[in-house]
């Protein structure tokens, strides 16, 4: 019979999940096609404040980022900015992120009631990007309740691929029972998935074992090698078991046993006399007990693997959480769904080392970052809300690095202040729609920045809207922006006949030249002057200073 074919794949579909979301910040998210120039944009990231210790300007990817806006449009810049990019694309060991869980609910600090195929395209092109910022022994932990966990894990599988499903981690957040529901939800999930399990197996950090598990060990016949535990030493008779485990023990008390009904021995018998004569089976005081296997401490010092069920008493609770801010904030309501230290602190601690970079692109009230930093991991923490990050995540973290952060894992960690932070900002959109047709900005491709620019090289300043300035054919754009391929064909579209376009921006996509000089020969594209740059950013950071001033927020201009 001929080979039949097959085709399609298993897939979750949802409405207009071939679009991409807009995000607009009083207006929730618009529709859009993939091709819109608005969502392929690659946006500037501002210097807007230093905290504590950082780097210089021009290492200032080096630094741990506290970046201010659109979890979406902070992904694709720290992807496709160049300097930024060198810096962490294929190099983020860790993305945690405790996304809006879409409940139907209506919590203060944030509107969690997305349509589902809102919620889905969300989170799918941002998993996207993360993809791209994790390292081959890198893992995503995303953390849901049961509402759209389900739904997740589709899209999971379609980012990462089935088979590097890793877990999904149950944490008891609460311990008290809800009376007044048909059944008392006390978990939520945090879903992991790794870029290459098998990578991921081997680098990923076991587990220190705990006061309790320790109290288990005793050392009731003074083994020389220490304290230990007792295991069965049968198993469970299934397919593959060799005959040779099926036989008859004589104790030392002279009573012979064989293994219980539906079980066998876990050696066979030439091997279960080594480890009697190497005293590693106990037989009781009495030398009459089933034999069981001698577990020694110092080989389980080495770390536990970790379970899937993570209680309260060992990670902490809801409660614990809001515990914690309150003891940072006494005067502010709790943020609605902080998580505790503790958990982030098993997280990071499996799946990242000291000096791994953490990402948590919904930072919230910062506890990733407060942790990461305490852990000494580097990291970047992305929130929109603006208020949020004034209220808890700013004045958190600055509180961690001066060393005035004593709750949470301070103590377990042994921090006692040190390092900094940079704060940036997702810079606004250089397109603006107008009938339907987008345009680029007029505050992206004039001002003060554009006039500069022609005089250095010579322009006329002739403000034309996309261009100001003029050389005989040549015309000149200036954009304070970053120029990719879309930005170019939009300015050489409005080219006349026979013209040249020189192109200056504040940061260029390195594959650009080509493509201009392609579709206008002669045309040249290039970074605005390092001289007009540096003297425009000061004018920028006079601005943002006296921006802050009338907002009043706590936050230290750069010089």
């Amino acid at each position: 019979m001929p080979t039949r074919k097959y085709s399609g794949r298993l897939e979750l579909t949802w409405t207009n999940k071939g679009l991409r979301l807009l995000a607009n910040r009083n207006e929730g998210y618009e529709w859009v096609p993939p091709h819109d120039y608005r969502v392929s944009e690659v946006r500037l990231l501002r210097d807007a404040a230093l905290v504590g210790r950082t780097c210089a300007t021009d290492s200032r990817s080096s630094d741990n980022l506290l970046i201010r806006g659109d979890a979406l449009n902070a992904l694709v810049s720290l992807s496709e900015l160049p300097e930024f990019a060198s810096e962490y694309v294929g190099r983020v060991r860790l993305a945690y992120i405790d996304p809006p869980f879409n409940t139907g609910q209506a919590f203060e600090d944030y509107d969690d009631n997305l349509e589902h195929s809102v919620w889905l395209t969300m989170i799918r092109d941002r998993l996207l990007q993360i993809r791209r910022l994790l390292s081959e022994d890198g893992s995503v932990w995303l953390h849901l309740d049961d509402v759209q966990m389900h739904r997740a894990r589709c899209v999971l599988d379609e980012v990462f691929g089935a088979s590097n499903f890793v877990a999904n981690v149950i944490w008891q957040k609460t311990h008290t029972r809800e009376n007044r529901t048909d059944i008392s939800i006390s978990h939520d999930n945090v879903i992991v998935y790794a870029v290459d399990k098998t990578r991921w197996k081997k680098a990923r950090n076991l587990l220190p074992p705990s006061e309790e598990q320790r109290s288990r060990y005793s050392n009731p016949d003074d083994d020389p090698r220490g304290d230990w535990a007792s295991l069965p030493v049968h198993a469970k008779a299934e397919k593959g078991r060799r005959k040779e485990q099926f036989f008859t023990i004589t104790l030392p008390s002279g009573r012979t046993v064989d293994p219980p009904p539906g079980r066998c021995w876990l050696f066979t018998k030439p091997r279960y006399d080594e480890m009697v004569a190497d005293d590693r089976i106990w037989f009781g005081e009495d030398g009459d007990s089933m034999p069981r296997l001698k577990k020694f401490w110092s080989e389980v010092q080495q770390g536990l693997v970790p379970i899937s069920i993570w209680p309260h008493g060992e990670v902490g609770k809801t409660g614990t959480a809001k515990g914690e801010i309150l003891a940072l904030f006494p005067h502010l309501t709790p943020f609605s769904t902080p998580k505790p230290e503790a958990l982030i602190e098993r997280i990071l601690h499996i799946a990242s080392d000291p000096g791994d970079v953490v990402l948590d692109c919904f930072l919230g009230s910062g506890t990733t970052a407060a942790v990461a930093h305490k852990m000494e991991r580097r990291w970047i923490g992305v929130e929109w809300l603006e208020d949020t990050v004034r209220d808890f995540a700013m004045p958190r973290l600055r509180r961690v690095v001066e060393g005035n952060d004593p709750g949470g894992v301070s103590d377990q960690t042994g921090w006692r202040g040190g390092g900094g932070f940079r704060v940036v900002d997702v810079a606004p959109s250089m397109f603006e729609e107008l009938e339907g047709v987008v345009y680029l900005s007029d505050w992206a491709v004039n001002g003060a920045l554009a006039e500069a620019t022609a005089a250095q090289l010579g322009f006329a300043y002739l403000p034309e809207h996309p261009f100001v300035g003029r050389k005989g054919r040549s015309r000149l754009a200036v954009v304070d922006g970053h120029v990719s391929g879309a930005v170019a064909d939009l300015l050489a579209g409005a080219l006349g006949s026979r013209e040249t376009l020189m192109i200056c921006a504040t940061s260029v996509d390195p594959a650009v030249r080509e493509h201009v000089h392609a579709a206008a020969p002669g045309s040249v594209v290039r970074k605005i002057p390092a001289s007009i740059l540096a003297e425009y950013r000061v004018n920028y950071r006079e601005r943002r200073r006296l921006e802050l001033a009338r907002s009043k927020e706590p936050e230290e201009v750069p010089a």
